[in-house]
């Protein structure tokens, strides 16, 4: 899987107690990665980090900020790190409207921070950069924005993955062309999957309002998202790690898009409705439309052609599969109180590696 090429492999991860970054991580360690994490804090309660009890598992687990150029620097000269994933953002639009400045220094300054830590440290072969999908300007086209569509944002959020993704170029095309280090970005599409606490998502608000037996109220049900579970985009990360540290020529210095089959291409209200059938009859909602601050996007779509050419990469799960595994998560931990979802974690981990093989991804060959 991956060519090996993560065993024993010294790797850092920024922002690994997210949720994305907690997925990905405990699928490191499984490869047989040596971890470093660097995160602020521990960004929920409940704490996937946590329920996985990676601190115990990690070689380091650096608690802090991403906008501290000197103290990165320190941390990642004491690593000597061989491949990074950069992940450490302010991930929420809402958040981003009340404090936007916040949003422009983690996401924007805290990218330009480790762009420029990486090129100081000799070590690092390999650098994969997660922004988001809604780093491009969105006119809400009927058809998947591609690679090479103009990036924009009408919100602070938006418009620092975009700043961000400006940043990745810049320094790669500056820096890195003659280097022996080398750079991606990837934009993924909404990453759905057990273990997510954050604020003002669908998924979580759904499992913590149908978990006490309370109705959910979701907004804007029409809004149509590029659903994909955790693990789809993941892969892709992964595959780009390894082949950036293989020196391969068809990846370094490019963006990539992570997106669902097309088929996930559904609403909020779709998402909600398979969710409640995972969950159960005690599974409530209320929807109705809303006007939503910041120009919250009614469509959005990815074209993943390029990862399908250049890497042979394609999502592994179905819509409803995606939903199965999310609900079937969350159900595990609220209905089983349990303080420790590592078996669940692997276990789905090791499904979805299955799946991949039975599917002829490329990845797991």
């Amino acid at each position: 899987m991956f060519n090996n090429v993560y065993k024993n492999r010294r790797v850092f991860v920024t922002g690994h107690t997210g949720f994305k970054g907690s997925w990905l991580t405990q699928w490191l360690l499984n490869l047989g990665a040596d971890v470093a994490g660097y995160s602020v804090d521990i960004p929920s309660q409940p704490s996937l980090y946590e329920l996985l009890h990676l601190k115990e598992k990690i070689r380091q687990d650096y608690r802090d900020d991403i906008r501290d150029i000197d103290r990165l620097s320190q941390v990642m000269a004491d690593f000597q790190p061989e491949i990074v994933f950069h992940l450490a953002a302010q991930p929420i639009l809402r958040t981003s409207l009340a404090e936007p400045k916040l949003t422009f220094d983690v996401n924007l300054g805290g990218t330009v921070n480790m762009l420029d830590a990486i090129r100081h440290i000799d070590s690092v072969v390999a650098g994969v950069f997660i922004t988001s999908d809604k780093c491009y300007e969105n006119v809400e086209w009927e058809y998947g924005y591609r690679e090479k569509d103009a990036l924009g944002g009408k919100d602070p959020y938006s418009a620092s993955k975009a700043c961000a993704e400006i940043a990745i170029s810049a320094y790669g095309r500056s820096f890195y062309q003659d280097s022996n280090q080398a750079l991606v970005s990837v934009r993924a599409g909404n990453v759905i999957g057990g273990g997510d606490w954050s604020k003002d998502r669908i998924v979580p608000d759904c499992m913590r309002a149908w978990a006490k037996g309370e109705t959910v109220e979701v907004r804007r049900p029409n809004a149509i998202r590029p659903w994909q579970h955790v693990l789809d985009p993941l892969s892709g990360y992964l595959d780009l790690g390894a082949r950036l540290y293989a020196k391969n020529k068809n990846v370094i210095g490019e963006a990539f898009n992570f997106g669902p089959l097309s088929e996930t291409y559904l609403t909020v209200g779709e998402l909600v409705k398979g969710l409640s059938n995972v969950w159960g009859e005690s599974a409530h909602s209320t929807l109705f439309n809303c006007e939503v601050q910041g120009c919250e996007a009614g469509l959005l779509k990815l074209c993943c052609d390029k990862a399908l050419a250049r890497l042979d990469w394609t999502a592994t799960l179905s819509f409803s599969e995606a939903i199965v595994f999310t609900g079937e998560w969350y159900s595990d931990y609220y209905r089983s109180s349990k303080e420790n979802m590592i078996e669940m974690t692997n276990a789905q981990i090791e499904k979805y590696v299955n799946l991949a093989k039975e599917r002829g991804r490329f990845w797991v060959q």
